[in-house]
């Protein structure tokens, strides 16, 4: 059985090959039962997470990604998000694979953002604003720009000194990239302002969006959680990973949806519309779009068949 670590996962997963393997496979389609979502009490803490997602493509491979969210862990210097990823074969269930989740997740997760900006955002978008400095931040940068010609990048987060340390990370990537205090003006100057956060309240106001903006949020994974304001969702055209995950989870979803601020037809489309081509993206230059992102387990999928195949053709 192969095994990958952190960083031989991240070398498997290159950003171009990674987006087409999710667009292929939310094209392609496979089974994706409920995945499962427990809170998880750590005595003296804010609670953790335990997140199970099954996929098959039948009769190809099936995997199961086991991962945990402790988000206290930065007081014990430890990453928030651990886990790993299960990968068999879906002709006999042999184990072929286990996978470092949690660089699987950052990475997946940045590419399938970068897939909905591929059909959401400008074609000449070339200024990103990165809100949130945790792990994800930095990826989010990287898959943009990978399908996206951007040439600068303000990075901004509630602790000034982890937004300078991740513009000094871009840096040496290569990116023109400058920590930035002041939020509304960011904003109101990016071509792409993605969001990865756990904040409760909306970070980003829609009075701030540009015509032409594209709105990517990723963070704010449960419904108590949000990272836009009404405002926001109504001058978008709102487009979102899945339906299932975005309506029962995606707080930038729910909230506005159960106060009445939008409806279940001011949602769009879900990616594997824009994708298979059935649903057309942005509109025009001045059309503002925002896309919420929950993750769902395709995306894994097709990151670990990505990883294993291309680690066993190399050996």
């Amino acid at each position: 059985m192969l095994v990958l670590n952190r960083e031989e996962t991240r070398s498997a997963l290159p950003w171009p090959a990674l987006i087409d393997a999710i667009e292929s496979m939310f094209k392609g389609g496979c089974v994706m039962p409920v995945r499962h979502h427990h809170d998880v009490e750590v005595p003296g803490e804010n609670a953790a997470t335990l997140l199970m997602m099954p996929a098959w493509v039948p009769g190809s491979y099936m995997g199961v990604k086991i991962l945990s969210v402790f988000p206290d862990n930065s007081l014990r210097s430890l990453p928030a998000i651990f886990g790993t990823y299960l990968l068999s074969s879906g002709k006999t269930g042999e184990m072929l694979a286990a996978i470092e989740g949690g660089e699987l997740t950052a990475r997946r997760t940045a590419a399938t953002s970068a897939l909905a900006a591929k059909y959401l955002a400008r074609k000449d978008a070339s200024s990103m604003l990165m809100v949130g400095t945790g792990r994800l931040s930095l990826n989010l940068m990287q898959a943009h720009a990978t399908i996206r010609p951007l040439t600068s990048f303000h990075i901004w987060g509630r602790n000034s000194d982890a937004a300078e340390k991740a513009a000094e990370e871009a840096r040496q990537l290569g990116f023109d990239a400058k920590a930035c205090t002041d939020l509304e003006q960011a904003a109101r100057a990016a071509d792409i302002i993605s969001c990865a956060t756990l904040s409760q309240q909306p970070l980003i106001k829609g009075e701030w969006l540009r015509p032409g903006a594209h709105l990517d949020l990723v963070g704010a994974f449960k419904p108590s959680m949000r990272e836009s304001d009404d405002v926001a969702v109504k001058r978008a055209t709102l487009y979102v990973d899945t339906f299932d995950g975005a309506l029962k989870e995606g707080g930038d979803i729910v909230q506005p949806l159960e106060a009445g601020v939008i409806t279940r037809g001011d949602l769009r489309a879900e990616l594997s519309d824009l994708v298979s081509g059935r649903y057309q993206g942005r509109s025009g230059d001045d059309e503002i779009t925002l896309f919420k992102s929950v993750g769902a387990a395709l995306e894994d999928l097709a990151g670990a068949i990505l990883a294993y195949e291309s680690v066993k053709a190399k050996n």
